[in-house]
Order: C-alpha cells, then sequence, then structure tokens
C-alpha cells in the first residue's frame, strides 16, 4: 500500500479491525520507510451501481462524492467523520437494496435527507439548498417552515 506522505510502497499492518457492522476492515499501516501511520479500508467488490444523472447521462456510483458532499455541508458544525461514515454507508446500503445497476441522482438525494436532517439541521439545510437548487429567499424560507412543521410533528 502506497504511503500517503512519501509514496514508498512498503508498508506493514499495525492493526486490524472490522467497521460498519462486518462489511469492512479499517487497517492502520505505517511506512517502513518514513514511519509514517495511515489507514486503509478493505471492502467486498460489488456490482458496479450507475447514477443517472439529471442530464440524463450515467456515471459509476462514487462513495467518495457522496461523502465529499456531506462533509461540505457539515463543515463547521458538530458531526463527527464517523458520524458521515455511517450516514454514506446507509445511504449506500439503501440504494443497493431498492435498486438494481442504476439509480437516479435524485433518489440519492432522497435517501441523503432525512439522515442528514436526524444529524444536524444546518447541514441538512445546505445540503437541501444544493440538492434541491435553491434559486430565491422565498425556496429558502420554504424549506426552513417545512422543517418546522416536521420538528412539531415529531414531538
Amino acid at each position: 500500500m502506497e504511503c500517503p506522505k512519501c509514496h514508498t510502497l512498503q508498508s506493514k499492518v499495525v492493526d486490524s479491525r472490522p467497521t460498519d457492522n462486518g462489511r469492512s476492515i479499517r487497517r492502520r499501516r505505517e511506512c517502513l520507510n518514513c514511519g509514517h501511520r495511515f489507514n486503509t479500508f478493505e471492502q467486498v467488490e460489488k456490482i458496479p451501481l450507475l447514477v443517472i444523472k439529471r442530464d440524463g447521462t450515467r456515471e459509476e456510483f462514487n462513495r467518495d462524492k457522496l461523502m465529499r458532499g456531506i462533509i461540505r455541508s457539515a463543515e463547521k458544525r458538530p458531526v463527527t467523520r464517523q458520524q458521515m461514515d455511517s450516514l454514506v454507508a446507509k445511504v449506500e446500503e439503501k440504494i443497493r437494496e431498492e435498486f438494481d445497476g442504476e439509480v437516479e441522482s435524485s433518489r440519492i438525494g432522497e435517501f441523503v435527507m432525512p439522515l442528514l436532517f436526524d444529524l444536524d439541521e444546518v447541514a441538512y439545510i445546505r445540503f437541501a439548498s444544493v440538492y434541491r437548487q435553491f434559486q430565491s429567499r422565498e425556496m429558502f424560507m420554504q424549506e426552513l417552515e417545512n422543517m418546522s412543521q416536521r420538528r412539531n410533528e415529531e414531538s
């Protein structure tokens, strides 16, 4: 495994443990050249899942792309990396359960929204503003009203 610091290909595994409810293995590694420690994750290779974008083009589902969107939404919020990893894993699991080979990008957003709402309301509204493509203050205010109604219904 390539060291992210010095790019040497020689490293040793210091620790291994299952993560994501046994669906992957986290390995703590140490570079034999510079001593830098880093993590790697091992997962079973899954059948490729295609995402149908708004313009009709298709691209392979990219877990990292989803994670980047969640990270941007939760930036400077009290949301841990572990919570974000868990959210992404739940979304991917749900997609693979419900769809066979292809999923519309809008459906991915629909899976993310309620999980993010429960995690952090500010991160939720940030994600919603991009996902729903808010074009005006009124659209933003309507989403805030919907959030308020949802909270009142849960109480």
